[in-house]
């Protein structure tokens, strides 16, 4: 679960990091307020639970309170598209406004869970305000890595490693160090999957300070942590994705009009990847997962064809822990209450997936039954065009 740079520099606030002063808001005539009480000079920043902002415009510098009411005007209820926003992007809703602070240097510090090493990591980078991922493949000299384990917090000699390797100065070495025991803490305590500061900023007065701050909670963990799950902002989901959260269903509306029900992620992300390769577009990721109930299949069905965009859909269960016959069951029931018109492909494989296919060659409605994985995937995509 992302949170919103505002609520992430929050968090960072109670732990002792040093973040700009500055308030959120949501009506333009208070960025002008604020810029008097602040500094004059303020950053205005759209609250978007995506990166990029500051090159989708996001992000603006005013010099003076006249300006930041009109960065305000330009950026409440302005719809951001970014390189990370799919659809059509974020309404921005809030912005921050931060005075703006003075800079000496600029670096990176991130934790983040390391799958492919499966450790946690923390992360210094010499040069701050650059995509980490884009540094390490370019620089990777400017980044220093320390592994530990969620038993085991950052050593001592750990904190020094990251520390020194950022030659901030005696001073602002000491709070780095102070900094590491806290956010390894909390990011260990609170089931997090990600913490950056980038950049974070070293003052003239050799202060530390978080200039941005992002996020993003383990969900699996959020039941752990009531206080953050309520944080969660669900403005920008579609009415499917909240209908689909009412019956813990994993769904993510797409740009695409071929509509995908799967069980299992994996296979999910299978489907959608042969849709492309023949030329399609998926409307959603949707894996109604292994404990699927014959209720809650009608519901996923219902979700994908009420779906505007979607001109065909694919059915596509490997049937194990689930089977073939409740999916059957769970779709012919939600297909004849809706009066299905839509053209459906079903590939069935696994546990009772003759007496499935049965039940839906029997209901009389329009499905397409395909054999292999190949063939249901060309007609789903074809008849997307028709």
């Amino acid at each position: 679960m992302l949170i919103h740079e505002y609520q992430a520099k929050e968090f960072l606030k109670q732990l002792g990091i040093n973040i700009p002063d500055g308030q959120v808001i949501d009506n333009p005539l208070r960025a002008g307020e604020l810029a008097r009480e602040l500094s004059k000079k303020v950053v205005l920043k759209a609250q978007v639970l995506s990166g990029g902002r500051g090159k989708a415009g996001g992000i603006i510098l005013a010099r003076g309170p006249v300006e930041a009411e009109e960065a305000a005007r330009k950026l409440i209820g302005k719809k951001l598209i970014t390189n990370q926003t799919r659809n059509n992007g974020h309404i921005v809703r809030r912005i921050l406004v931060e005075k703006c602070l003075e800079i000496e240097r600029e670096v990176y510090l991130g934790l983040a869970v390391d799958k492919k090493n499966e450790q946690l990591v923390a992360i210094a980078g010499k040069l701050g305000g650059v995509e980490i991922e884009d540094l390490s493949a370019s620089q990777p000299e400017l980044i220093k890595k320390e592994y530990f384990l969620p038993d085991r917090e950052l050593s001592p000699s750990q904190k020094n490693n990251l520390a020194s390797f950022l030659e901030l100065g005696q001073n602002a070495s000491k709070v780095m160090l102070e900094y590491l025991g806290k956010l390894g803490a909390f990011f260990v305590a609170k089931d997090l999957k990600l913490i950056e500061i980038n950049p974070l900023v070293l003052t003239p007065a050799n202060d530390l300070v978080a200039a941005d701050a992002r996020m993003d909670f383990d969900d699996c963990g959020l039941s752990r942590h009531p206080e953050i799950a309520a944080q969660e902002d669900l403005s920008d989901e579609s009415e499917q994705e909240a209908e689909a959260r009412k019956h813990k269903l994993n769904y993510l509306k797409m740009n695409g009009n071929i509509g995908c029900l799967v069980n299992g992620a994996g296979l999910a992300m299978a489907t959608m990847d042969i849709i492309k390769y023949f030329g399609g577009r998926p409307a959603n990721f949707l894996d109604i997962g292994g404990g699927v109930t014959e209720e809650s299949v009608t519901r996923a069905f219902e979700i994908l064809v009420q779906d505007s965009q979607v001109r065909s859909a694919l059915i596509n269960i490997f049937g194990g822990i689930v089977r073939c016959d409740l999916v059957a069951r769970g779709i012919v029931g939600s297909a004849q209450s809706l009066c299905l018109q839509k053209p459906v492909v079903v590939r069935l494989e696994g546990t009772n997936a003759e007496e499935g296919r049965k039940i839906m060659e029997e209901s009389g409605l329009p499905f397409h039954f395909a054999e292999n994985f190949e063939e249901a995937a060309r007609l789903a995509v074809s008849f997307s065009r028709d």
